[in-house]
């Protein structure tokens, strides 16, 4: 039996809808990956065997992120943002970043090295004009810049008060960031609140305090693991990342996790 012009027209708006329905189930099953980039200094940068158990946070951060948010990490001992960029390290970012990634800028450690040209900055100046390039080459890119003021030192007074040690550097991209509206993760105002919290005693045990060595600049795999978590609950608050993007927020890490990978020629 034929079918009419007006059932064959109906049948097919009928089936519109599933269509459309099947399209968009296979497009929120297949997302894309985008990419954390980190642009940083020695306390988030990949360390190797011969520093064990030097850990920087960024080594850390992948175990609170889901796997199609990788982490890429530039981040390399001794950088400020003047010399990362001097050295051509932001150009080789920009060369890959895409759009929809995400930069994370984190400088200050040694921007404060006033007896070093090829690094030193001033906060209110160069510092800020120097943390532009990165928002603007993110943002040239279709890629997210995302400012991180620099994690705490471990130092304390007599009275075992946590205190800052890097003067107006997180004031100054603070500004920055409301100037320019770009996010932020206020890891220095967090990790001094969370050194305060542990104690002169306990936060020996998040750095990289050994038997031949008192460092209260670097971590050990727990410090990065606890600073790395700060900056994923940051990237969730902020809305820089959505709740499904990140993972194990409230769980332990095994320290077991933390490698150290053979350094390349």
């Amino acid at each position: 039996m034929s079918l009419s012009r007006r059932q064959v027209t109906a049948a097919a708006v009928a089936a519109v809808p599933l269509t459309f329905a099947t399209t968009g189930t296979a497009q929120a099953t297949a997302r894309r990956a985008r990419t954390l980039y980190i642009a940083g200094d020695s306390t988030a940068a990949q360390k190797y065997a011969d520093a064990a158990p030097e850990t920087g946070w960024g080594m850390a951060l992948p175990f609170f992120l889901h796997k199609d948010r990788p982490v890429a990490n530039h981040a390399v001992n001794g950088r400020s943002s003047k010399s990362f960029v001097d050295e051509g390290r932001l150009d080789v970012i920009l060369r890959q970043i895409q759009p929809g990634d995400f930069l994370l800028i984190q400088f200050g450690h040694n921007d404060e090295k006033v007896s070093d040209p090829t690094r030193y900055t001033e906060p209110w100046t160069t510092y800020q004009d120097h943390l532009r390039l990165y928002v603007e080459g993110a943002r040239a890119r279709g890629a997210r810049p995302v400012l991180v003021t620099s994690v705490e030192r471990r130092k304390f007074d007599a009275a075992g008060k946590a205190l800052p040690t890097h003067g107006d550097y997180p004031a100054a991209m603070r500004a920055l960031a409301e100037k320019e509206r770009v996010a932020l993760l206020d890891v220095q105002a967090l990790s001094i609140a969370l050194w305060q919290r542990l104690g002169v005693d306990e936060t020996k045990k998040y750095f990289n305090w050994t038997a031949t060595e008192q460092d209260n600049t670097h971590f050990n795999p727990p410090g990065a693991v606890a600073v790395a978590r700060l900056v994923a609950r940051e990237l969730l608050r902020g809305r820089v990342l959505a709740p499904r993007d990140v993972r194990r927020l409230d769980e332990e890490i095994p320290p077991s996790w933390i490698t150290w990978p053979e350094a390349t020629a």
